[in-house]
């Protein structure tokens, strides 16, 4: 592909991100597999163009809002700005990019001319930016997210790792380094996690060996680290109340070496069919899927990885920010209370219900757990410190106090909250 059918590409996916609820990746994929032509060099430059847009979006918003407040903010007029003040092209370079070739964009029309000899030799970042705006933040949760500190939410606009668990019914983490070390894919193991490998580099998995023969799976190291930290003990019963495609049913079904019960349960039957071939791969069978009324009676665990606004996967999905409204966080916060209240009697006495988010906003975090305390007597917290030793294995890290904060900036993994419940008399 040509620089200029490169960016036209960028232009379109970033348009059908904005009009499109799924993830970023999704769409990428589903839109270069549509188009045989592109390789990987295409995908990659096109990748890199699309991701980095969003990063600077509020930034790149501010600018078109200051110097052609008519203009749409849509891909194209982000991508012309993107041009001026992140690449500082010059015009030449400019118009044969937008020439209106095969497959390349439409010429500039006067008003886009105009707006990019404005931005031209300007820098992306301005002191009259308001902090929300240099944060990359929505302005409307500010007072939420501003709490975060500089650190955090710089950390939330950078590149996600890439994290994988080894499959301990297969491998050991020593037997799948190898394993893709042979495949020419190098990785390390984390810090936190006892299962979790992380990559030199991004990889297409889905052609790799030891992938498909289920050593391993994607997982960010933090979502490990929750699963871990359930306590999922052989010959137990566990309820992965909202299992999705699985992915701590898979972790939870290792931990009990493959012994004992796990009812996978989720509202959407779609997303639990897409774990069954998971299942598969893995070798685990002690996994039942349900998408309403098999709960058992009692449960000595129970996991509620309740929706939620992914704030702490920020780095992974950075549309999903613009996405989120104070609306729908108290949508978000109302139902995390309705299915922590349905999940709290599948605990047997004696059992834990534990609550797991990928989010660092507080009022899905701590203060939802406290919310449910006050309404439920007859649960109290395991300080996640003290549970560390025993789960994983160690010293706790310094974001695991009485419940377990894991963030971006200071543990380099997704930004995760967990509290781990008793239930008592």
């Amino acid at each position: 592909m040509t620089p200029g059918a490169r960016l036209q590409a960028a232009i379109e996916l970033l348009d059908a991100i904005d009009a499109d609820g799924r993830p970023p990746d999704r769409l990428m994929t589903a839109y270069t597999r549509a188009r045989r032509y592109m390789g990987g060099g295409d995908r990659a430059a096109v990748r890199e163009r699309v991701y980095g847009v969003m990063r600077r979006r509020a930034r790149l918003d501010w600018w078109l809002r200051q110097t052609a407040p008519s203009l749409p903010r849509d891909g194209r007029r982000r991508v012309i700005a993107d041009l001026a003040l992140t690449d500082q092209a010059e015009a030449p370079a400019l118009a044969a990019l937008f020439d209106g070739g095969q497959y390349r964009a439409a010429p500039l029309v006067s008003d886009e001319a105009a707006l990019f000899a404005t931005l031209r030799g300007k820098s992306l970042d301005d002191t009259a930016q308001p902090e929300s705006v240099r944060a990359e933040a929505p302005e409307a949760l500010w007072s939420e997210l501003s709490a975060l500190g500089v650190a955090e939410l710089q950390a939330l606009n950078r590149p996600a790792t890439v994290d994988l668990r080894v499959n301990a019914l297969k491998a050991t983490r020593d037997e799948a380094i190898a394993a893709l070390r042979a495949e020419g894919i190098a990785s390390s193991a984390t810090g936190l996690s006892p299962w979790g490998l992380r990559l030199d580099k991004p990889a297409a998995l889905d052609q790799v060996k030891s992938f498909r023969a289920g050593l391993i799976e994607v997982q960010d190291e933090a979502s490990q680290v929750a699963a871990l930290l359930t306590g999922a003990r052989p010959d137990m019963v566990v309820v992965d109340f909202c299992a999705g495609a699985g992915g701590k049913t898979l972790a939870l079904a290792a931990s009990m070496e493959n012994r004992g019960r796990i009812l996978a349960c989720d509202i959407a039957p779609e997303r639990l069919a897409r774990m069954v071939p998971r299942l598969a791969r893995a070798g685990v069978t002690i996994v039942e899927t349900d998408a309403g009324g098999g709960a058992p009676a009692t449960a000595d665990r129970v996991l509620v990885d309740a929706p939620c606004s992914g704030s702490g996967t920020w780095r992974r999905d950075p549309a999903a920010k613009w996405r989120l409204t104070r609306e729908r966080l108290a949508e978000l916060v109302a139902l995390q209370a309705d299915i922590l209240a349905q999940a709290a009697p599948l605990v047997r006495q004696g059992g834990r219900l534990v609550y797991a988010v990928c989010s660092l906003i507080e009022a899905e975090g701590s203060a939802q757990v406290r919310r449910f305390l006050e309404t439920h007597p007859s649960f109290a917290p395991l300080p996640a410190h003290g549970l560390w030793p025993e789960t994983i294995g160690g010293g706790a890290p310094e974001g695991c106090g009485e419940f377990l904060r894991l963030t971006p900036a200071r543990d380099g993994t997704d930004g995760f909250f967990a509290a781990v419940l008793e239930r008592r008399s």
